[in-house]
């Protein structure tokens, strides 16, 4: 029940500007953190932003702090990625992450399909 609709991906010459999007929707859901993630080729999967729905704390990846910025607005269950300045290093599939609970007793985190992000120098 819970989907992910990611958006705002695309191709930027370095210095540029990207703002990612997702949206998830579900029955009942209860959203406890959003966050991106990102993989480049031949690399892990690595943490870059999440947010705390409630209080909306952030973190960033060591990577990316003073140039992304993340985001939530509660009332449409979106969060945001703007992307500043970026460097060739930033390319990769950018994942979008919620943990949430459906109406039970757990907690699951849910994925989206990915956006890929190109930057060229």
């Amino acid at each position: 029940q819970v989907q992910q609709v990611e958006s705002g991906g695309g191709s930027v010459q370095a210095g540029g500007s990207l703002r990612l999007s997702c949206a998830t929707s579900g029955r009942t859901i209860r959203i406890y953190t959003m966050g991106w993630f990102r993989q480049a080729p031949g690399k892990e999967r690595e943490f870059v932003a999440g947010i705390s729905w409630s209080g909306g704390s952030t973190n960033y990846a060591d990577s990316v702090k003073g140039r992304f910025t993340i985001s939530r607005d509660n009332a449409k269950n979106t969060v945001y990625l703007q992307m500043n300045s970026l460097k060739p290093d930033d390319t990769a599939v950018y994942y979008c992450k919620v943990r949430a609970r459906t109406g039970g007793v757990y907690e699951y985190d849910y994925w989206g399909q990915g956006t890929q992000v190109t930057v060229s120098s």
